[in-house]
């Protein structure tokens, strides 16, 4: 993983892209991969850690509507996270993550849902649902983790040198 970490890295300066991330369920392990590299203050801007419903609304502008319509753990709060993190930040890309690690879930919101946003400045959000299953805390944590840093290179990498 430190390699494509230090590919986006690299790609990202090369486009004077600068990163936030919010986070959830990962509670803040993207901004803790992508800052393990030497040198990479000048392409990740900051991180934000949004555990709770409150702090989702109060650091990233999340709509309380929003919440209570379609819990914490979808994509129209991913989308809601990954643009409020670009509004709240200096950065120009922007991924959010939301979902149930577990241990627990439910029928309708089963352990292994991870919701993405991802957005860049002057570009719609993109966000998807991925069903990562009951595979224990740590492997959706480090699932969500890589998945986020595959959607940040892909992003990286469809913007013009």
């Amino acid at each position: 993983m430190s390699e494509l970490v230090e590919t986006i890295l690299e790609s990202a300066r090369n486009r004077g892209i600068t990163i936030a991330t919010a986070e959830s369920c990962t509670a803040g392990m993207i901004s803790a991969a992508l800052t393990d590299v030497a040198g990479s203050s000048d392409v990740f801007d900051r991180g934000f850690v949004t555990y709770t419903n409150d702090s989702k609304q109060q650091m990233l502008g999340v709509n309380g509507h929003t919440l209570q319509k379609f819990g914490a753990v979808s994509e129209q709060v991913a989308r809601e996270m990954c643009v409020g993190a670009l509004k709240h930040s200096d950065a120009n890309l922007a991924v959010a993550v939301t979902g149930i690690a577990g241990p627990g879930g439910s029928e309708h919101k089963p352990e292994g849902r991870v919701c993405f946003g991802v957005v860049r400045t002057g570009n719609e959000p993109s966000v998807e649902t991925v069903e990562f299953g009951a595979i224990g805390r740590a492997n959706v944590r480090q699932k969500t983790v890589e998945h986020a840093l595959a959607l940040l290179f892909a992003q990286i990498n469809a913007a013009k040198l």
